[in-house]
């Protein structure tokens, strides 16, 4: 996987298809500014969650068109996919064969029967689900309240519960009383068909040219009765490896995506294991060091992370909140929420998971808005994203500095939290905030980011902070230099490095 930058969008984020995107990349005011392109999984069939609920990794020809897969190839772009691994949509056509044939059906093993991985290990209830005794139960992370089961009515009128961590909704229609389901429901993965599948969804990646693959929930995938059954070690690192090896013969990189406290060092297992990770910590320092206009905790992750040769892909925004569960332990508490406090105060939401801040939290929020829409500020945060260790992943609606689009959230209903950071952007759109120099200059950035050799995941960084609020980065590779200086009270600083078109330089004052 090279290090230079990666773009990440929805396939309708800019310009309402993939083919817009694909334009907008070709175009001069792109070239050079990215080496990567992550695009969410809307781009396969897909029905709720904007894209994490997936049909079928068939491709959506009414956002795709054929040859832009082959056109983002030829571009030089190494592309980033996603494969969730924990469960299906219920429209998948695994789960609807089960639907339609109940016990005749080869996929009824495909998913989990609640009542089956639970026998002998409680008592069946009037509702025909056995409730697990607490001694089996008391430890488990659920996503939601209650247990995690859809009722699902075979062909014969049973109703047998499925296990289902995430979304679920069911309708009956009042005059033929035939059920209707959404939702996401988990897979068995005992099951050799599931491993089957599996190995058919690498293949279809792959072909479309992915060079890295994201692993989307894999913590869930597995499930023991008394277990956590979030992270269950070492079960859910064998997971891990078995799916590598299938991975690694395709030619394809895995990414996999951990939600977890600074705390709990699951960072540090994934770099042990010779694993790429997502540095979730590093959008919550940045705004730290800015506001508090201090920089120590960003240069203590800065040095950890050369110090134990983690391996990382960094960001600001991202399709989700604002991550600051993954602080803890990193940050002191009181911190962490002077944070959270503050981006809410400028019109962020709250996501806690069951009501818990001490399981769950993120702040759902542009990060323009987060550093309270000043542009000097998202200038400053991006340079120093783009000088800290990883490959800088680089959200959309960040690039084009987008701010808090709380018509969406009202529109998106109970779930629509997540849509303040989500703006589609019309072509027109694009094309107007290409002018905007804030824009320009993080491409300018970007550009000089990517051409540089002095970069890289192999490379010397020397990290100094001559005063609280400044904080110098050296990097070097052979006789290539790169140099960051930054005044987080001033919100100045300047970047240059080596390029092939000679000493480049940026300079924010």
């Amino acid at each position: 996987m090279n290090d230079g930058a990666m773009l990440n969008a929805y396939p309708d984020s800019m310009g309402g298809t993939l083919s817009d995107i694909v334009r907008l990349l070709e175009s001069p005011e792109m070239t050079d500014a990215f080496r990567s392109f992550y695009i969410l999984p809307s781009l396969f069939n897909t029905d709720l969650d904007r894209g994490f609920s997936v049909i079928s990794y068939d491709l959506d020809r009414t956002l795709t068109a054929p040859g832009d897969m082959d056109r983002l190839c030829a571009l030089g772009l190494d592309l980033k996919l996603d494969f969730i691994l924990n469960h299906l949509s219920v429209q998948s056509p695994q789960f609807q064969d089960m639907l339609r044939k109940g016990d005749r059906s080869e996929y009824r093993d495909f998913f989990i029967n609640w009542n089956t991985f639970w026998e002998g290990r409680g008592r069946m209830t009037d509702g025909g689900y056995i409730q697990p005794d607490e001694r089996y139960i008391r430890d488990m992370f659920f996503r939601k309240p209650g247990l995690p089961i859809l009722m699902v009515r075979f062909p014969d009128g049973r109703e047998v519960p499925y296990w289902n961590t995430f979304y679920q909704e069911v309708k009956t229609d009042p005059e033929t009383g035939e059920r209707q389901y959404l939702g996401q429901m988990d897979v068995n993965i005992r099951s050799p068909l599931v491993w089957q599948y599996y190995a058919e969804v690498l293949d279809k990646l792959a072909g479309y040219g992915a060079a890295i693959v994201r692993l989307d929930a894999f913590g869930y995938a597995s499930k023991l009765p008394g277990r956590r059954n979030f992270m269950n070690e070492p079960e859910t690192w064998d997971i891990l490896e078995r799916i590598h090896q299938m991975a690694e013969s395709r030619g394809l990189t895995l990414l996999p995506e951990i939600h977890a406290a600074y705390s709990e060092g699951s960072y540090r297992t994934l770099a042990e294991k010779g694993y790429i990770s997502y540095d979730f910590f590093l959008p919550g320092l940045l705004i730290d060091a800015i506001e508090n206009r201090d920089a120590g905790y960003l240069a203590r992750w800065a040095q950890e992370q050369k110090d134990a040769g983690i391996r990382c892909v960094n960001m600001l925004g991202c399709h989700d909140g604002i991550p600051m569960l993954d602080l803890k332990g990193l940050v002191p508490d009181d911190r962490i929420q002077g944070l959270i406090d503050l981006i809410v105060s400028r019109g962020g939401l709250i996501k806690n998971l069951l009501g818990k801040k001490n399981m769950y939290y993120q702040v759902n929020a542009t990060y323009l808005s987060a550093l309270g829409g000043d542009e000097r500020k998202l200038l400053l945060a991006r340079a120093l994203q783009l000088f800290m260790p990883g490959k800088p992943q680089v959200w959309y609606l960040d690039l084009f500095a987008g701010k808090n689009d709380l018509e969406a959230v009202r529109r998106g209903g109970e779930a629509g939290h997540k849509e303040i950071n989500r703006t589609n952007l019309t072509c027109e759109d694009v094309t107007e905030r290409l002018r905007w120099p804030v824009v320009q200059n993080q491409l300018a950035l970007l550009r000089m980011r990517n051409r540089s050799a002095a970069f890289g995941f192999d490379s010397e960084l020397r990290i100094s902070q001559p005063a609280p609020d400044r904080l110098k980065l050296e990097w070097r590779n052979g006789a290539q230099t790169a140099c960051l200086e930054a005044d987080l009270s001033a919100l100045t600083f300047r970047a240059e490095a080596d390029t092939p078109q000679g000493r480049e330089s940026f300079t924010q004052v």
